[in-house]
């Protein structure tokens, strides 16, 4: 009876002493990745609003070096980050994976786009980092690409498609030049070995099919892209020229008052134009704003403090 009893308290101190070290890791974990954490958030802030464009390019190779040591920890995938404002970190709804995208503006008002793909491993990192190939795209929106020539854009929306072949739609912003700004609907999936391809010909309208659409307009509006989730509706403002005469310069475009969308039906996007804009919800997704006026706004408030 003495051995038995002598047996259990062993036992008992045994898995006291596993329960305390799996707390005292996982402690140890979170203070790390916080500590990550703040140092992206420190980087970020210079990155959006540094007016020294070799100090913005500075900062942004110390956070992609930052960010990556901090996925690294095991299980990083479930860390939020969500103290990291300048980035936007998007999982997607089957929680399959999470895509971060952000951008640098360069000195002659342009953006280059950064990011990467994490997937829920479930343990040690698995991640595509994504190059921003656009100068180099001659035809995006007829390309099908990979990470490593990616479109880039930051990102806002993810929408699941449970197709024949699975994809997911992102909305997307893209800073474009000192005239133009872009939006992008970009179609992600996924090939064998989880590697990501971006593009697929599943927007239908006029006569042909897209693998990605983009929208150009001037830089002095907004632009007005949202998924309506109960109607399986992508709308969008119906961007137009001011003048007929420069119907070849969208970088004069803007909202004309009337609006377009993407229905889907069967897996695939059809192009509907003139939606009655009475039978969509107002409290949809929030227009994604420009990071640029974003950053004047928060100059103006450290200024006024």
């Amino acid at each position: 009876m003495v051995a038995r009893r002598l047996f259990l308290f062993v036992i008992s101190l045994f898995i006291c002493s596993q329960t305390f070290g799996q707390h005292s890791d996982e402690s140890s974990r979170i203070k790390q990745l916080n500590i990550y954490q703040d140092s992206l958030a420190s980087l970020g802030k210079k990155i959006v609003n540094d007016e020294n464009d070799l100090e913005r390019k500075n900062a942004n190779y110390q956070f992609i070096k930052t960010l990556v040591s901090a996925l690294k920890i095991n299980n990083s995938f479930l860390f939020p980050f969500d103290s990291v404002k300048s980035i936007s970190i998007l999982n997607s709804p089957d929680n399959r994976f999470r895509i971060m995208s952000w951008h640098v503006m360069n000195l002659d008002g342009s953006y280059r786009f950064y990011g990467t793909i994490q997937l829920n491993s479930g343990g040690p990192l698995k991640m595509f980092p994504l190059e921003d190939y656009s100068p180099l795209l001659k035809n995006p929106e007829d390309s099908v690409t990979d990470n490593r020539k990616w479109y880039g854009a930051q990102y806002y929306k993810i929408i699941p498609v449970y197709a024949q072949k699975p994809y997911y739609v992102l909305l997307g912003w893209k800073g474009n030049t000192v005239k133009s700004t872009k939006k992008v609907l970009e179609i992600l999936s996924f090939n064998s070995g989880d590697k990501p391809s971006f593009g697929m010909p599943v927007f239908d309208g006029n006569g042909k099919s897209r693998k990605r659409v983009i929208f150009e307009y001037t830089r002095q509006v907004s632009m007005l892209l949202r998924y309506i989730s109960d109607q399986n509706l992508v709308v969008f403002d119906h961007l137009a020229p001011p003048d007929k005469k420069m119907k070849d310069q969208p970088e004069t475009f803007g909202p004309d008052l009337t609006y377009d969308g993407y229905k889907l039906k069967n897996g695939r996007w059809v192009y509907i134009e003139n939606l009655d804009m009475r039978n969509i919800p107002s409290n949809s997704d929030a227009e994604y704003v420009d990071p640029k006026k974003q950053a004047v706004k928060d100059k103006s408030l450290i200024h006024s403090n």
